[in-house]
């Protein structure tokens, strides 16, 4: 059995996607401000913290891109087809299996907003998708 073909220059490229696309869905005109109110985050304490968030940001989504690389190479061998095509249905399934499943059940037991819970799992469909263009586009 090989190991899955991880293209380096793709990984890094969803892995910027995911900060470019998170800067545009927090920022103020768009769900920015809906998010920090069903979130109760107050935005001097996010600005205390530094640069901490944006660079456990960037190691996590390298890691996210890294794995989604290589489940779409593994699809791809499996099913055939574009490897565009099977990196976004990768992407979309490990999506909706894992993190869609797992904002759900946590943010249910703390009792979370639904409108909060809605807000940041379609956020991270649209992360995951646009990790899983790149990919697929750039290839293995």
């Amino acid at each position: 059995m090989t190991a899955p073909e991880v293209n380096l220059w793709a990984v890094l490229l969803a892995t910027a996607s995911t900060m470019a696309v998170g800067s545009l869905w927090y920022s103020p005109r768009v769900f920015g401000n809906r998010w920090m109110a069903l979130a109760r985050v107050n935005r001097d304490r996010i600005a205390s913290r530094g640069v901490v968030p944006i660079v456990v940001t960037v190691l996590v989504s390298f890691v996210t891109a890294w794995v989604l690389a290589g489940a779409a190479w593994i699809a791809h061998e499996f099913y055939g087809g574009s490897f565009l095509g099977d990196a976004l249905a990768t992407g979309a399934f490990l999506w909706a299996g894992f993190t869609a499943a797992r904002f759900i059940t946590h943010d249910a037991f703390e009792a979370r907003p639904m409108g909060l819970t809605a807000l940041n799992i379609v956020h991270e469909l649209v992360t995951v998708l646009v990790m899983a263009l790149v990919i697929g586009l750039v290839g293995v």
